[in-house]
């Protein structure tokens, strides 16, 4: 009985070398590099059957991903730049057109980049039915915590649907005034006077004063004193404003005025005269330092004391009865 399980035992070995040696004559690596090298080959040899084709779906995900994103670029122009507002001259609507179409691109190009890396996930062996549950869980629970980013991004929507404003329009949001550089969906990112860069979510905005639609206004208020005769202080007033007028340098900048609306003030310490101007669009500054330089002008040619010219003060938005404010009784109109 011995001898008989000693044999079955020696045929058995025999028998396994037989094969090893007959898988090493069908395999080259194994008769030059031997087992262990050849047990690597092997491997490597799976994993690139395996890893190879993957990798070419993956790149060519991402690549089908790219052109997507290069057609949505080129869509949302098309799209956008007809919409854009016929109300508004041809600088503005580029400018809202670049808005709008940045904004829909960076949302669709989002999408596009998530739907793509969701599709190769599976190409490298993950199951991502877990990893939708809970992102789907996940995004439940950020919609309760995150009710003010949602405040945000619909507040920014109606921004630019509505065009209540643009990038590179100035605007007034708040205690905040500047040039607006960068609008998103979110937010609002304003550079002020001082250079800086104010970031506001669209969601706290609330009332905005936009000054770059139509027209600006500036109002001047010249006191003088009593003593100085108020016809002849009315004619220069009109002189320096019909000066700015007929100036073919800045009538582009003109809009409507300078008029000298009239009297605005009086009392035992002098009179007060208000002129207005309408301008174009952020203008306005510059038209009523050039309207103070030419009533300074006026004072000099005519001799009379500047010391009686009490102030010439430039107003931006006094107080009116209506936005389009009818010249005052005896106003002369340049």
């Amino acid at each position: 009985m011995h001898n008989g399980l000693l044999c079955t035992i020696l045929l058995h070995r025999r028998v396994n070398r037989a094969r090893s040696l007959g898988s090493s004559r069908d395999n080259p690596a194994n008769a030059i590099l031997g087992p262990p090298v050849s047990a690597i080959s092997n491997s490597f040899i799976r994993w690139s059957e395996f890893t190879v084709p993957n990798a070419l779906r993956v790149l060519g995900i991402f690549l089908v991903a790219l052109i997507l994103n290069r057609i949505l670029r080129v869509l949302t122009n098309l799209i956008v730049k007809p919409a854009a507002s016929k109300t508004r001259g041809a600088q503005a609507r580029e400018q809202q057109t670049r808005t709008v179409a940045t904004v829909l691109y960076g949302a669709g190009s989002k999408v596009v980049w998530a739907l793509a890396i969701l599709t190769a996930i599976p190409e490298f062996g993950i199951n991502i039915n877990p990893v939708v549950a809970l992102a789907g869980l996940g995004s439940l629970a950020l919609g309760f915590g995150a009710q003010n980013l949602v405040r945000d991004v619909i507040s920014g929507f109606y921004i630019i649907l509505e065009d209540q404003y643009a990038v590179g329009d100035t605007v007034q949001i708040g205690a905040t005034e500047g040039r607006v550089d960068h609008l998103t969906l979110r937010r609002t990112v304003v550079r002020d006077a001082r250079g800086a860069l104010v970031t506001i979510a669209n969601g706290d905005v609330r009332t905005v004063a936009n000054l770059s639609r139509d027209w600006s206004q500036a109002f001047a208020d010249v006191t003088f004193s009593s003593s100085l005769p108020l016809e002849r202080v009315l004619k220069l007033l009109e002189a320096a404003a019909g000066g700015l007028r007929g100036d073919p340098a800045w009538a582009p900048a003109l809009v409507d005025g300078p008029r000298v609306l009239g009297v605005h003030a009086y009392d035992s310490n002098g009179c007060t005269i208000r002129l207005q101007v309408r301008t174009a669009p952020t203008r306005q500054d510059e038209v009523a330092r050039e309207l103070r330089r030419r009533i300074q002008n006026e004072f000099q040619r005519e001799a009379l004391p500047l010391r009686d010219v009490q102030r010439v003060e430039i107003i931006h938005a006094p107080a009116m009865r209506s936005e389009d404010e009818a010249p005052q009784a005896g106003a002369r109109t340049i």
